[in-house]
């Protein structure tokens, strides 16, 4: 316990503020639908709340953790093997719901492995970016070959669930902790530019073609025809995005009150997950969404920060894939709530309700937490030392 004087509380407060903050609005958000679905108007509250509480113990147990077990080869790639099994699994036996092979059972509780899926990368990426820095910098090609298959192999097997959204997140986590790896910057501009070349272009054969594509289901293309026009298509791909304007402009600069949301009555489908910002802008108006941004933001810099003052390599990139996880999905999910980025069904960090995320979420932080501590440690000791 000796190791607890040395916990960063400008990670873990803000941490646990918005954790109880997102409980709260889940239950705020959730309760009229699970008054129609269980007659019980604190179903997902109880949930959530649990998730959370079972999230606070695992985090703490891992900041807890001897540093060098996370770098431990056999722990590392039993994780990774099992989250490729787990998603093959799923693949052939798993049961299709809204469309996608994304849920596995376990008893009573369900996981999303595409979920897990994102740590794992993030924890296999520092660890073998961290032991080939010399080689990456000198052949890149010959030291990146087998870590891109393998990633290559589970963004596949996520994408055809089909989890776009969840995809899309480990692909810029990937590409990022790779350009931080010791990339020559002629390399990362390279491969920067050829991936935006290659969004734009996959968007203009939306536009162009539509679900003429092979790749492209028609519950998709609605996601695109929303994004472009939401009020053109507001009684059918457009009504969530519009709803969400209607709760937004509703809630103006303080809100009409917590548990007052009209959205949340039936208009604004899953309001306690996708699209949670929105009832909370609706309730507690622009004040209360900017006080929840400004706290996320302070803890995704704050991960950043421990990244630049870690000296151990695998500890930096473990930090920069983390704090890009954090700042990824929240954008993802704010820019669908805007309407500035087409609709995925990406949650936002420790506010939407979903016991996955939230148990991904707080194995991050405490393993942020280690590497912050392990920080103060070997600056305690050199000071001890002059």
């Amino acid at each position: 316990m000796k190791k607890l004087k040395y916990l960063d509380y400008y990670i873990f407060i803000p941490y646990l503020v918005l954790s109880v903050f997102g409980v709260l609005m889940v239950y705020s958000s959730s309760s009229y639908i699970a008054i129609s679905q269980y007659n019980n108007p604190e179903y997902y509250f109880i949930k959530q709340a649990a998730f959370v509480g079972m999230g606070l113990v695992l985090s703490l147990f891992i900041f807890l953790l001897k540093y060098d077990n996370l770098k431990h080869r056999k722990i590392i790639m039993c994780a990774i093997g099992l989250i490729v099994g787990l998603l093959v699994y799923l693949l052939i036996f798993g049961k299709e719901i809204n469309g996608a092979k994304g849920w596995l059972d376990i008893g009573p509780v369900g996981i999303q492995p595409a979920e897990f899926a994102k740590i794992a990368v993030i924890w296999y990426f520092a660890y073998i970016f961290s032991r080939r820095q010399h080689q990456i910098v000198h052949n890149f090609w010959s030291s990146m070959k087998q870590p891109i298959i393998l990633f290559g192999t589970i963004l596949l097997l996520i994408a055809i669930q089909p989890d776009i959204g969840g995809a899309a997140i480990i692909l810029v986590i990937g590409v990022i902790m790779i350009f931080a790896s010791g990339v020559s910057t002629k390399l990362g501009i390279t491969m920067g530019a050829l991936g935006i070349t290659v969004i734009l272009g996959v968007v203009e054969l939306v536009q162009i073609f539509g679900t003429k594509l092979p790749f492209l289901q028609p519950y998709q293309y609605d996601r695109f025809l929303a994004f472009w026009d939401p009020f053109e298509v507001s009684q059918s791909a457009g009504l969530q995005l519009v709803n969400s304007y209607y709760a937004l402009s509703r809630g103006g600069l303080f809100g009409v009150g917590i548990g007052q949301s009209v959205q949340k009555t039936g208009y604004l489908p899953e309001p306690y997950t996708d699209f949670i910002i929105s009832i909370l802008g609706e309730e507690l108006g622009l004040i209360g969404v900017l006080f929840v941004l400004g706290l996320f933001i302070f803890l995704v810099l704050r991960i950043y920060l421990v990244a630049i003052r870690t000296k151990d390599p695998f500890g930096s990139l473990l930090c920069i894939g983390i704090a890009t996880m954090f700042l990824i999905q929240g954008s993802i999910n704010l820019g669908g709530v805007l309407g500035l980025l087409p609709i995925t069904g990406v949650t936002f960090p420790f506010i939407s309700y979903g016991g996955s995320s939230t148990l991904v979420l707080t194995i991050s932080i405490g393993l942020i937490l280690n590497v912050s501590a392990l920080n103060k440690m070997r600056g305690q000791n050199e000071k001890n030392v002059k």
